[in-house]
């Protein structure tokens, strides 16, 4: 087996054991209380769930494969280019008139201006991960969930599976932790907690109407910043700046080809994403 070490963590409420290589760096853990394992570093997935089995209780087998109907055009999430959603706030109604003014008045930043300023960031974000289909990715844009709100981008490939959230601040400099991030020391946004619930959202989905156990990892790209620190702790989400998304392609061994153009025919229905 691989050189890795268990070492356990108590703080803030949780309690996780973790999969670290001998300089403290952590490719997994587990949390106890809920059972579920996170891969950091999926190279090292089966010696961190092998090292990690005695702690858990035995995983349940993956169900049968939900049948789908035939995928018709308008059902088909690849026809989406990045930034999909937003275009079509923008081309909506957009906020009311009255809106627009106590959004004035009160200087608060429009919202047309924040999805204008996103959609800067989707377009710039997924045109890198379109580049990564020569490796033999593949990547869907602008994957709708429930209550108006989708996932920017979705990376399936020999590397496994990514969420990747963009966030798009220009000339900023920006610290990210754990859960929260600052931009200019500025108040805490939740970017990391999101970024891990939407990465649970589609790993439901997923393995629900595939068959397959997958593993999603979030991952948050930012663009435009001048400046990027890390300091998260736990290592549960890959942080880039916008070109270093290139890191991913040369992950592999987790996915054959069979198991990703599966995951890809499942993910590209819209209808699978409906309840997640």
């Amino acid at each position: 087996m691989e050189d890795l070490r268990l070492a356990s963590w108590k703080r803030y409420g949780h309690d996780r054991l973790y999969v670290n290589l001998p300089d403290g760096t952590a490719v997994a853990w587990l949390d106890r209380k809920s059972g579920a394992v996170t891969i950091v570093d999926p190279r090292h997935t089966q010696a961190a769930h092998a090292l990690l089995a005695p702690h858990t209780a035995p995983a349940p087998t993956a169900a049968s494969p939900v049948d789908l109907d035939p995928l018709l055009p308008d059902m088909d999430l690849a026809s989406h280019a990045p930034g999909h959603g937003l275009r079509v706030k923008l081309n909506g109604s957009g906020p009311t008139l009255l809106r627009r003014v106590l959004d004035r008045l009160m200087r608060r930043p429009s919202p047309m201006e924040s999805w204008r300023s996103g959609l800067v960031g989707e377009k710039r974000v997924g045109a890198e991960l379109n580049r990564l289909t020569r490796h033999g990715w593949r990547v869907l844009h602008s994957v709708p969930l429930p209550r108006e709100v989708d996932i920017d981008h979705l990376l399936i490939g020999p590397g496994g599976v990514f969420t990747v959230n963009t966030k798009r601040h220009p000339g900023r400099k920006v610290w990210v932790g754990d859960d929260m991030t600052k931009v200019d020391h500025g108040k805490p946004h939740p970017y990391g907690i999101k970024s891990r619930a939407e990465a649970r959202r589609a790993q439901r989905v997923l393995e629900r109407h595939s068959g397959l156990s997958v593993p999603v990892q979030p991952v948050l790209v930012f663009v435009d910043i001048t400046a990027l620190r890390v300091e998260a702790t736990r290592l549960a989400i890959r942080v880039y700046q916008e070109r270093e998304v290139a890191a991913l392609g040369p992950l592999s061994g987790v996915l054959d080809a069979e198991q990703v153009e599966r995951l890809y025919r499942v993910a590209r229905d819209r209808r699978v994403w409906e309840d997640a």
